[in-house]
Protein backbone atom coordinates (compact mmCIF):
# COMPACT_ATOMS: atom_id res chain seq x y z
CA UNK A 1 0.00 0.00 0.00
CA UNK A 2 1.42 3.64 -0.95
CA UNK A 3 1.91 6.10 1.89
CA UNK A 4 -1.26 7.72 1.64
CA UNK A 5 -1.03 10.24 4.04
CA UNK A 6 2.21 11.10 1.84
CA UNK A 7 0.51 11.58 -0.92
CA UNK A 8 -2.67 13.44 0.54
CA UNK A 9 0.16 15.93 1.74
CA UNK A 10 1.67 16.42 -1.70
CA UNK A 11 -2.00 16.44 -3.34
CA UNK A 12 -3.96 18.28 -1.33
CA UNK A 13 -1.76 21.93 -1.65
CA UNK A 14 -2.47 20.94 -5.50
CA UNK A 15 -5.93 21.03 -5.27
CA UNK A 16 -5.83 24.29 -3.42
CA UNK A 17 -3.64 26.08 -6.35
CA UNK A 18 -5.53 24.39 -8.82
CA UNK A 19 -8.78 26.00 -7.08
CA UNK A 20 -6.94 29.11 -7.19
CA UNK A 21 -5.99 29.24 -10.58
CA UNK A 22 -9.94 28.33 -11.18
CA UNK A 23 -11.03 31.70 -9.27
CA UNK A 24 -8.41 33.64 -11.20
CA UNK A 25 -9.75 32.49 -14.47
CA UNK A 26 -13.36 33.37 -13.16
CA UNK A 27 -12.39 36.48 -12.11
CA UNK A 28 -10.78 37.59 -15.26
CA UNK A 29 -13.99 36.24 -17.56
CA UNK A 30 -13.76 33.16 -19.65
CA UNK A 31 -15.50 31.40 -22.59
CA UNK A 32 -17.20 27.90 -22.54
CA UNK A 33 -16.73 25.54 -25.21
CA UNK A 34 -18.05 21.86 -25.90
CA UNK A 35 -16.44 18.74 -26.29
CA UNK A 36 -16.83 16.31 -28.49
CA UNK A 37 -19.25 14.00 -25.66
CA UNK A 38 -21.35 17.56 -25.36
CA UNK A 39 -19.59 18.66 -22.12
CA UNK A 40 -19.06 22.16 -21.41
CA UNK A 41 -15.21 22.78 -20.92
CA UNK A 42 -13.25 25.77 -19.81
CA UNK A 43 -9.94 27.41 -19.77
CA UNK A 44 -10.02 26.94 -15.94
CA UNK A 45 -10.50 22.99 -16.80
CA UNK A 46 -7.69 22.92 -18.96
CA UNK A 47 -4.92 25.66 -16.36
CA UNK A 48 -6.36 23.50 -13.07
CA UNK A 49 -5.34 20.06 -14.48
CA UNK A 50 -2.25 20.81 -16.16
CA UNK A 51 -1.30 22.52 -12.51
CA UNK A 52 -1.88 19.31 -11.14
CA UNK A 53 -0.45 17.23 -13.38
CA UNK A 54 2.69 19.60 -13.12
CA UNK A 55 2.76 19.87 -9.35
CA UNK A 56 2.66 15.99 -9.52
CA UNK A 57 5.24 15.58 -11.67
CA UNK A 58 7.73 17.93 -9.45
CA UNK A 59 7.33 16.15 -6.39
CA UNK A 60 8.39 12.57 -8.54
CA UNK A 61 4.95 10.69 -8.03
CA UNK A 62 5.14 8.38 -11.08
CA UNK A 63 1.92 6.51 -10.46
CA UNK A 64 -0.17 6.68 -13.41
CA UNK A 65 -2.84 9.74 -14.15
CA UNK A 66 -6.17 9.00 -15.46
CA UNK A 67 -7.17 12.99 -15.64
CA UNK A 68 -10.07 14.41 -17.75
CA UNK A 69 -8.98 16.75 -20.11
CA UNK A 70 -5.86 14.60 -20.78
CA UNK A 71 -8.38 11.74 -21.60
CA UNK A 72 -10.93 14.34 -24.07
CA UNK A 73 -7.64 14.93 -26.34
CA UNK A 74 -7.32 10.68 -26.64
CA UNK A 75 -4.15 10.79 -24.02
CA UNK A 76 -4.83 7.32 -21.87
CA UNK A 77 -1.43 5.79 -20.24
CA UNK A 78 -1.48 2.03 -19.69
CA UNK A 79 -3.72 1.35 -15.91
CA UNK A 80 -3.11 -2.12 -16.88
CA UNK A 81 -1.05 -1.91 -13.08
CA UNK A 82 -3.61 -2.15 -9.83
CA UNK A 83 -3.38 1.48 -9.14
CA UNK A 84 -3.55 5.05 -10.32
CA UNK A 85 -4.62 8.66 -9.57
CA UNK A 86 -7.84 9.67 -10.97
CA UNK A 87 -8.32 13.30 -11.76
CA UNK A 88 -11.06 15.57 -12.38
CA UNK A 89 -9.64 19.12 -12.56
CA UNK A 90 -13.28 21.23 -11.90
CA UNK A 91 -15.97 18.91 -11.28
CA UNK A 92 -19.31 20.72 -11.84
CA UNK A 93 -18.23 23.06 -14.65
CA UNK A 94 -21.80 23.81 -15.38
CA UNK A 95 -22.08 25.50 -11.53
CA UNK A 96 -19.09 27.36 -12.16
CA UNK A 97 -19.84 28.57 -15.55
CA UNK A 98 -23.53 29.64 -14.05
CA UNK A 99 -21.81 31.47 -10.99
CA UNK A 100 -23.01 29.02 -8.61
CA UNK A 101 -20.60 27.79 -6.05
CA UNK A 102 -21.10 23.73 -6.08
CA UNK A 103 -17.89 22.93 -8.01
CA UNK A 104 -15.01 21.29 -7.34
CA UNK A 105 -11.29 20.26 -7.70
CA UNK A 106 -11.10 16.24 -7.37
CA UNK A 107 -7.98 13.75 -6.78
CA UNK A 108 -8.59 10.41 -5.86
CA UNK A 109 -6.08 7.18 -5.70
CA UNK A 110 -7.68 4.16 -7.22
CA UNK A 111 -5.79 0.57 -5.81
CA UNK A 112 -7.44 -2.70 -6.49
CA UNK A 113 -10.31 -1.34 -8.08
CA UNK A 114 -11.29 0.97 -4.54
CA UNK A 115 -11.23 4.52 -4.44
CA UNK A 116 -8.57 4.36 -1.14
CA UNK A 117 -7.90 7.98 -1.14
CA UNK A 118 -9.46 11.21 -2.21
CA UNK A 119 -9.66 15.11 -2.19
CA UNK A 120 -12.05 17.10 -2.50
CA UNK A 121 -11.35 21.27 -2.64
CA UNK A 122 -13.82 23.93 -2.51
CA UNK A 123 -12.62 26.74 -4.28
CA UNK A 124 -16.01 29.41 -3.97
CA UNK A 125 -15.74 28.41 -0.10
CA UNK A 126 -11.89 27.24 0.77
CA UNK A 127 -13.09 23.86 1.93
CA UNK A 128 -10.71 21.02 1.78
CA UNK A 129 -11.96 17.45 2.42
CA UNK A 130 -9.31 14.90 2.96
CA UNK A 131 -10.41 10.86 2.89
CA UNK A 132 -7.95 7.58 2.88
CA UNK A 133 -7.80 4.50 4.02
CA UNK A 134 -4.51 3.01 5.49
CA UNK A 135 -3.05 -0.42 6.64
CA UNK A 136 -2.34 0.06 10.24
CA UNK A 137 -1.13 -3.21 11.39
CA UNK A 138 -1.51 -5.61 8.22
CA UNK A 139 -4.62 -7.02 9.73
CA UNK A 140 -6.99 -4.22 10.35
CA UNK A 141 -7.75 -0.79 8.27
CA UNK A 142 -7.36 2.32 10.00
CA UNK A 143 -9.36 5.40 7.56
CA UNK A 144 -9.04 9.22 8.24
CA UNK A 145 -11.30 11.27 6.93
CA UNK A 146 -11.93 15.10 7.77
CA UNK A 147 -12.98 18.86 6.63
CA UNK A 148 -10.76 21.67 6.92
CA UNK A 149 -10.62 25.22 5.72
CA UNK A 150 -7.78 26.74 3.58
CA UNK A 151 -6.77 30.16 4.36
CA UNK A 152 -6.00 32.87 1.37
CA UNK A 153 -2.53 31.93 1.93
CA UNK A 154 -2.75 28.58 1.51
CA UNK A 155 -2.37 27.51 4.95
CA UNK A 156 -4.60 25.30 6.95
CA UNK A 157 -7.03 25.93 9.42
CA UNK A 158 -8.33 23.11 12.39
CA UNK A 159 -9.00 19.92 10.63
CA UNK A 160 -11.95 18.31 11.82
CA UNK A 161 -12.94 14.72 11.80
CA UNK A 162 -16.09 14.14 9.74
CA UNK A 163 -17.79 10.83 9.80
CA UNK A 164 -21.69 9.11 8.21
CA UNK A 165 -24.50 9.35 10.73
CA UNK A 166 -26.93 6.44 11.28
CA UNK A 167 -29.24 6.69 8.30
CA UNK A 168 -32.41 8.50 9.49
CA UNK A 169 -35.83 7.61 8.89
CA UNK A 170 -37.12 8.94 6.42
CA UNK A 171 -33.52 9.40 4.62
CA UNK A 172 -32.05 13.32 3.68
CA UNK A 173 -31.34 12.60 0.06
CA UNK A 174 -28.86 14.46 -2.28
CA UNK A 175 -29.32 15.04 -6.50
CA UNK A 176 -28.22 16.55 -8.82
CA UNK A 177 -29.01 20.21 -9.87
CA UNK A 178 -27.91 19.08 -13.43
CA UNK A 179 -28.84 15.93 -14.32
CA UNK A 180 -32.48 15.46 -12.97
CA UNK A 181 -34.13 12.88 -14.87
CA UNK A 182 -37.00 10.94 -15.09
CA UNK A 183 -35.47 7.71 -12.83
CA UNK A 184 -34.14 9.74 -10.05
CA UNK A 185 -37.30 11.38 -9.89
CA UNK A 186 -39.35 8.41 -9.23
CA UNK A 187 -36.97 7.21 -6.68
CA UNK A 188 -37.47 10.52 -5.13
CA UNK A 189 -41.26 9.50 -5.33
CA UNK A 190 -40.75 6.33 -3.02
CA UNK A 191 -39.70 8.75 0.16
CA UNK A 192 -42.46 11.51 -0.45
CA UNK A 193 -41.46 12.62 3.32
CA UNK A 194 -37.72 12.58 3.06
CA UNK A 195 -35.37 15.84 2.64
CA UNK A 196 -34.04 16.18 -0.57
CA UNK A 197 -31.15 18.84 -0.89
CA UNK A 198 -30.07 19.75 -4.80
CA UNK A 199 -26.07 20.30 -4.65
CA UNK A 200 -23.51 19.80 -6.95
CA UNK A 201 -20.55 18.25 -8.11
CA UNK A 202 -18.84 15.82 -5.83
CA UNK A 203 -20.03 17.82 -2.55
CA UNK A 204 -23.03 15.49 -2.45
CA UNK A 205 -20.39 12.57 -1.07
CA UNK A 206 -19.40 15.40 1.05
CA UNK A 207 -22.95 15.61 2.81
CA UNK A 208 -22.97 12.15 3.36
CA UNK A 209 -19.30 11.64 4.90
CA UNK A 210 -20.08 14.59 7.39
CA UNK A 211 -23.11 13.65 8.52
CA UNK A 212 -25.32 15.62 6.65
CA UNK A 213 -26.91 13.53 4.27
CA UNK A 214 -27.94 10.03 4.08
CA UNK A 215 -28.71 8.62 0.23
CA UNK A 216 -26.97 9.73 -3.17
CA UNK A 217 -28.77 7.97 -6.00
CA UNK A 218 -27.14 8.38 -9.54
CA UNK A 219 -29.62 7.37 -12.51
CA UNK A 220 -27.33 9.48 -15.25
CA UNK A 221 -24.23 9.03 -16.77
CA UNK A 222 -20.86 9.70 -14.75
CA UNK A 223 -17.13 9.11 -15.26
CA UNK A 224 -14.58 7.47 -12.36
CA UNK A 225 -13.02 10.59 -12.36
CA UNK A 226 -16.34 12.54 -11.45
CA UNK A 227 -16.74 10.26 -8.48
CA UNK A 228 -13.41 8.54 -6.82
CA UNK A 229 -12.61 11.13 -4.97
CA UNK A 230 -15.96 11.67 -2.96
CA UNK A 231 -16.28 8.04 -2.99
CA UNK A 232 -13.04 7.37 -1.32
CA UNK A 233 -14.18 10.07 1.78
CA UNK A 234 -17.39 8.19 1.61
CA UNK A 235 -15.60 4.86 2.80
CA UNK A 236 -12.88 6.54 5.19
CA UNK A 237 -15.88 8.40 6.55
CA UNK A 238 -17.91 5.15 7.12
CA UNK A 239 -19.92 4.98 4.23
CA UNK A 240 -19.86 3.06 0.82
CA UNK A 241 -21.24 3.28 -2.60
CA UNK A 242 -23.14 -0.04 -4.03
CA UNK A 243 -23.66 -0.88 -7.42
CA UNK A 244 -27.32 -1.89 -8.48
CA UNK A 245 -26.05 -5.61 -7.98
CA UNK A 246 -25.55 -4.58 -4.14
CA UNK A 247 -21.57 -4.75 -4.81
CA UNK A 248 -19.17 -2.45 -3.63
CA UNK A 249 -19.03 0.36 -6.52
CA UNK A 250 -15.74 -0.62 -8.49
CA UNK A 251 -14.07 1.40 -10.60
CA UNK A 252 -11.06 0.65 -13.74
CA UNK A 253 -14.05 0.35 -15.97
CA UNK A 254 -13.93 0.49 -19.71
CA UNK A 255 -13.82 3.77 -21.06
CA UNK A 256 -13.90 4.72 -17.61
CA UNK A 257 -17.71 5.01 -17.22
CA UNK A 258 -19.74 4.56 -14.36
CA UNK A 259 -23.14 2.77 -14.12
CA UNK A 260 -26.18 3.65 -11.62
CA UNK A 261 -24.88 3.12 -7.77
CA UNK A 262 -26.10 4.38 -4.46
CA UNK A 263 -23.97 6.45 -1.95
CA UNK A 264 -25.01 5.77 1.47
CA UNK A 265 -23.73 6.48 4.82
CA UNK A 266 -23.77 2.87 5.90
CA UNK A 267 -21.05 0.42 4.99
CA UNK A 268 -23.49 -2.27 4.35
CA UNK A 269 -25.97 -2.48 1.76
CA UNK A 270 -29.51 -2.24 2.14
CA UNK A 271 -31.47 -3.57 -0.92
CA UNK A 272 -34.46 -1.87 0.68
CA UNK A 273 -33.00 1.65 0.18
CA UNK A 274 -33.74 1.26 -3.55
CA UNK A 275 -36.57 1.36 -3.08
Amino acid sequence: MEDLKHLADIASPLAVLAGNEIMAVRAGGFAVDTKGDGSPVTVADQRAEHMILQGLQDAHITIPVIAEEQVSNGIVPDISCSTFLCIDPLDGTKEFTKGGEDFTVNIALVKDKAPVLGIIYIPATRVLYVGFQSDSDGTKTASTAYSVSIGEDGTEGVRTPISCRAITSPPAIVASRSHMNEETERFLKQYPDSKTVNVGSSLKFCRIAEGNADLYPRFSPTMEWDTAAGDAILRAAGGMTFGIDGKPFGYQKPEFRNGHFMATGTATADPNLWG
